[in-house]
């Protein structure tokens, strides 16, 4: 079930993903992370040991869908490091700020070596690395983003990044096709297509895995709670209008049902975890060649520190 891409002139976009209702969730704003985006976040921390090179500067992208536990998580791997809280909701950084700000006794107010920006871009090649958790597959135009992360690092800077599979929900879509209703969410893509869209945005070295987590609840409604807490159904075909209460008693009968055959309510998540380096720009020559105002300041600087051989 996963996405197939095409690259070509236009930025590649998921074929079943509704881009008007993407853009709607991701300019929701949010005020705590779900339980699952913060169990990732985790996992991808214990990752963080793969990774030889201490950053200076990182970008968290978006904390308040990653994951507001890993904060502190990343804080404590890289103690020195300077973080860019990236939101794009102006109430999502005040919240952030409100939340992150340590109260007066507290001595890591006055001593902490961690420094903390909030806005919505980081500076072009600002950053070292890039840590962006379960957010890649609910965007509209996923392309554009893994650009957006390529500029914010450094040359050698990398990229650490979670998201959704397409075996997550497969016990939910097997359950809504059998009644005969519209899938329930979108079709999440393969993690060697987003493997192949890191190549083609300039990255490096791209390494994919892949686990999955199954989740038991113990009634329909908290299981459509935990459902609500992560996103929405982006798919281009879902039902328009508004369900009525005899459509979710026949869900949470149906779910009733699932639960006794397959002795519990279980959810399955497919997470896909990347990780990628940008490397140092290399020119070809050719009769024309096109380089990045950026990238050529940061050659110039490169070559003016560089030492001179005798």
């Amino acid at each position: 079930m996963g996405s197939i891409y095409s690259f070509g002139m236009s930025a590649p976009q998921p074929p079943t993903l509704d881009p008007q209702a993407a853009r709607r969730w991701e300019s929701r704003h949010i005020e705590s992370s779900p339980w699952l985006h913060n169990e990732v976040a985790r996992r991808m921390v214990e990752r963080l040991q793969w990774v030889l090179f201490k950053p200076e500067r990182w970008v968290h992208w978006e904390p308040l869908r990653s994951g507001l536990a890993v904060q502190d998580m990343v804080a404590k791997a890289y103690p020195k490091a300077s973080c860019w809280a990236r939101a794009g909701h102006p109430a999502s950084a005040a919240h952030l700020k409100q939340l992150w700000r340590a109260p007066w006794w507290q001595p890591k107010r006055w001593f902490s070596s961690t420094a903390l920006a909030f806005g919505q871009q980081p500076p072009p090649a600002w950053a070292q690395m890039l840590w962006a958790n379960m957010s890649l597959h609910m965007v509209a135009d996923p392309a554009a983003l893994i650009r957006d992360w390529h500029s914010a690092l450094s040359e050698d800077g990398f990229l650490m990044f979670s998201c959704l599979g397409p075996d997550t929900l497969r016990e939910l879509r097997q359950l809504y096709q059998d009644l005969g209703w519209p899938a329930p969410a979108h079709e999440f893509t393969d993690m060697h297509d987003w493997g192949d869209m890191l190549v083609q945005a300039g990255f490096a070295e791209p390494v994919m895995d892949m686990e999955r987590i199954e989740l038991t609840f113990e009634t329909p409604e908290r299981l459509l709670q935990e459902l609500r807490e992560l996103g929405r159904n982006l798919h281009i075909q879902r039902f328009e209008g508004l369900r009525g209460r005899g459509w979710l008693r026949q869900l949470h009968q149906a779910l009733q049902v699932r639960a006794q055959r397959d002795s519990g309510l279980k959810l399955t998540f497919e997470i896909v975890y990347g990780h990628a380096f940008k490397p140092k720009l290399r020119i070809r020559m050719s009769p024309q060649t096109e380089v990045p105002v950026q990238e050529l300041k940061s050659m110039l600087r490169r070559n003016k520190t560089a030492p001179s051989k005798p």
